[in-house]
């Protein structure tokens, strides 16, 4: 058992989530009990992951995506008021971290996916005026783009929706941004990838892919983001010996 003090102190440092001008609050949202001894992680506070926080009775439960989204509505009625309460009569924390697990360099969702797909070279650029949200790298040989698509399928889970060709016909060097990042595919380009891997698909999506030259891969947003919440929950787990577990709900966005 922890301190929630002294979690969130640990957390907040380790996750440097003060660096970040994010699109929501990073740390704990919602304060419960003051010791923390079970931590269930989750994508995404959903009511089904509230209620599997509830059975279980964790103390504290981990997201990337929790709530208080700005420009979001601030009133805690309907749907969000639902959650916020179930959490305060639980007594249970709620802690979010959105942007700050998408940069980590080792627990973060790209460096997981990087990890995961055994690029090589890694280094990371600036998206969206976030510094290090695109990750860069190559796989050791080249392969066709349908080679590649089966990679990422077997890291993610679910086969990805793929659209464009590289211009080179193989894939080497690629680009990932987990999640809703496939506005970033024209970034992704200048920078002279072969493939370009992502969460989400827009209209325009497929036309600029086919325009760039570049294979994209959408891997789904769930999918893609699972990465980080796991790989945060098992090292604060490990490190204050907390009971851990981690629950999926799925998504096919």
């Amino acid at each position: 058992m922890i301190e929630r003090s002294e979690l969130m102190a640990y957390c907040q440092q380790l996750m440097q989530a003060d660096s970040l001008d994010d699109y929501c609050p990073n740390g704990l949202q919602v304060e419960g009990r003051p010791q923390v001894r079970r931590l269930l992680a989750g994508v995404t506070a959903c009511e089904a992951l509230l209620e599997e926080a509830a059975r279980w009775d964790a103390c504290a439960v981990l997201v990337h995506h929790g709530y208080f989204w700005r420009g979001e509505a601030a009133p805690l009625v309907g749907m969000k008021g639902r959650r916020v309460a179930r959490l305060i009569r639980a007594n249970q924390n709620l802690i979010a971290y959105h942007l700050p697990l998408d940069v980590h360099a080792t627990l973060g969702n790209n460096a997981r996916l990087a990890q995961g797909l055994a690029l090589e070279d890694v280094t990371t650029v600036a998206a969206g005026g976030t510094p290090g949200l695109m990750w860069l790298g190559s796989l050791s040989r080249a392969v066709s783009l349908e080679s590649f698509a089966s990679q990422v399928e077997v890291l993610v889970g679910r086969a990805p929706t793929v659209v464009g060709e590289p211009e080179r016909g193989e894939v080497k060097r690629v680009a990932l941004c987990s999640g809703g990042a496939q506005n970033f595919l024209s970034q992704a380009a200048a920078l002279g990838v072969d493939a370009y891997v992502s969460g989400e698909i827009s209209e325009q999506t497929t036309h600029e892919a086919r325009e760039l030259g570049v294979g994209y891969l959408a891997a789904g947003h769930h999918a893609t983001e699972r990465f980080g919440v796991q790989a945060l929950g098992e090292h604060l787990a490990a490190h204050f010996n907390l009971e851990y577990r981690f629950f999926d709900v799925p998504n096919p966005a």
